[in-house]
């Protein structure tokens, strides 16, 4: 079958199959958590821009990631819809793979590159008539917490999604594993290259996490039951893997299956460089900026008005975006948000090291923040902590006790592409604020950027490469790194608070003009080093072949 509707570039005509556990391509498809799915989306994008030959291959999560709502108290209710989905095409084929020794049959849905404007994406599922109800949950959610469901979904995309294209008749020269949670198919693809050396020729990853938590690692006689292995021999495995132990890390797995691996930054290549150092036969580890896709996030009203030098009708846009957010505000909390205000966001996933309460850590001083008449602020917070990370959703909640108490702050639900998008272009300010070494790239301030929305963050992820403190972005003094990491959240806050009492208040109240300044530069620095057709041109150049 032609999976794709456009003819290739020559220079990227290689056939590459791109595997990940999430795509965010548009509101509408309901198959992405954060980050690693944002990437993604932007990758088919940029694939599709370029008229690359690649295939993005996933998952049809039958009830998504979660659908965020609220409780009577308005704290946050974890919701579990099943979606539908009418603009995928059914292929017609059914593939089978092996979990714990049973045959699990899956069927695979075509999104083609006319409905979103991206590179084709096939998408798996196992809740079809054919498989028992036990076989069917294993797409039911994304990141199930359950290992073995989860172990099994990871063979499920790998194999299966092997399966599903040599069904099709789609040839692929490279399997791109965007994450380690694909690394089945190595193995599926071992027995028909038939050596470790020529496996690796075809197989290239990408890392994105330096912390612990974000590199899975099961039991190895638990992954070999279920098989996660294909079937090899675990003599074979052991040989294969380099792994002598009892415990499997699917990215040492990935780093030894792979001819090249890319870290997300040029900070996280060298991160990434010592974190590895001792995995002897892994493949090498370079750096490919993440980036995001301009024709998809930027405004077109604001960059009109860039590209004429009208500063006042980037100004009239820029107060327009705010509105549009400000409605939003009021529809779910009822606060009225004034678009004369400077407005600080915090939005993206609610993970421990990105530290979402930081901003508020000294409270008293955070209170007298919030509270100030005189060149006053608001602050929004927006993010999808995991459904089933209680610490995660009761900071989440926490936030929402609090903002009660203010009416410049607010905390809002339902983030997802839309709401992301509309919190990037509505804001003056988009606040990072990782523990310096743990954010692999963080690449919701490229977006924001893209809008005229000015970075302050910590000097971590891909911070590092754009900001050119107090001229396109803003960033948070360095600390000493080595000490304990409430000793950091401490200074990290007083530094933070600092700087907005001190630099950025004042900057957006006394001094206008040169606020306006910073929002061409960075709207200007971004553009095209942080666009994700840089990035796709690279992953050819450098990755592919």
């Amino acid at each position: 079958m032609i999976l794709h509707d456009y003819d290739f570039d020559p220079k990227y005509a290689k056939p590459v199959a791109y595997f990940s556990m999430e795509f965010a391509i548009h509101q509408a498809l309901k198959v992405y958590s954060g980050g690693l799915g944002f990437l993604a989306g932007s990758h088919m994008r940029s694939a599709y821009d370029l008229r690359q030959n690649m295939v993005g291959v996933g998952i049809m999560w039958s009830y998504g990631y979660y659908d965020q709502g609220r409780h009577e108290d308005r704290s946050l209710k974890i919701n579990f819809i099943r979606k539908h989905y009418y603009f995928l095409k059914d292929l017609g084929i059914c593939a089978t793979v092996k979990i714990h020794g049973e045959e699990v049959y899956i069927k695979a849905y075509y999104l083609p590159p006319d409905i979103f404007s991206s590179a084709p994406v096939i998408l798996l599922s196992t809740d079809i008539p054919e498989n028992d109800f036990l076989a069917r949950t294993i797409t039911h959610k994304l990141y199930d917490a359950n290992e073995e469901t989860r172990i099994s979904q990871e063979i499920v995309l790998g194999i299966g999604g092997v399966k599903v294209l040599e069904s099709l008749k789609h040839h692929v020269d490279v399997y791109h594993l965007n994450e380690g949670h694909a690394l089945p198919l190595a193995y599926e693809l071992y027995k028909r290259y038939g050596s470790l050396e020529e496996l690796k020729q075809h197989v290239a990853f990408t890392t994105h996490t330096p912390e612990a938590a974000g590199n899975e690692e099961h039991n190895i006689h638990l992954l070999h039951r279920f098989g996660f292995f294909n079937g090899l021999e675990m003599d074979e495995v052991r040989n294969i893997t380099g792994e002598y132990g009892e415990n499997f890390n699917l990215t040492v797995g990935a780093l030894r299956a792979s001819k090249m691996t890319n870290a997300v930054s040029k900070f996280h290549e060298e991160v990434a460089n010592r974190m590895w150092a001792n995995c002897k036969g892994r493949s090498e580890i370079i750096s490919i900026t993440n980036a995001q896709n301009r024709r998809f996030w930027t405004d077109k009203g604001m960059q009109s008005a860039l590209d004429s030098h009208e500063d006042y009708e980037l100004l009239a846009r820029k107060k327009h975006l705010k509105r549009q957010l400000f409605n939003i505000v009021a529809d779910q909390t009822g606060k009225m948000f004034d678009p004369d205000i400077l407005t600080i966001v915090w939005g993206r996933r609610f993970a421990e090291y990105k530290r979402p309460g930081l901003l508020k850590l000294d409270f008293e001083r955070f209170k007298a923040l919030i509270e100030r008449t005189e060149q006053p602020i608001q602050v929004i917070w927006a993010g999808k902590p995991y459904p089933f990370d209680t610490s995660a959703v009761n900071l989440f909640n926490e936030l929402i006790h609090i903002s009660h108490q203010f009416k410049r702050m607010a905390v809002l639900t339902g983030y997802e592409l839309e709401l992301s998008a509309v919190l990037k272009k509505g804001s003056d300010i988009w606040l990072n604020t990782p523990r310096v070494s743990r954010e692999a790239s963080g690449t919701s301030g490229m977006s924001a950027s893209m809008n005229g929305t000015l970075h302050l963050s910590t000097d971590d992820g891909w911070h590092p490469e754009f900001a050119i403190n107090g001229m396109n972005a803003f960033t948070i003094p360095p600390i000493d790194h080595s000490t304990p990491t409430e000793v950091q959240d401490r200074e990290d806050n007083k530094n933070l608070m600092d700087m907005l009492e001190q630099q950025i208040i004042p900057l957006y109240y006394d001094h206008p003009e040169q606020w306006t300044h910073m929002m061409k530069r960075a709207m200007s620095d971004v553009i095209p080093k942080f666009d994700s057709g840089r990035m796709a041109h690279e992953y050819y150049e450098l990755m592919y072949k």
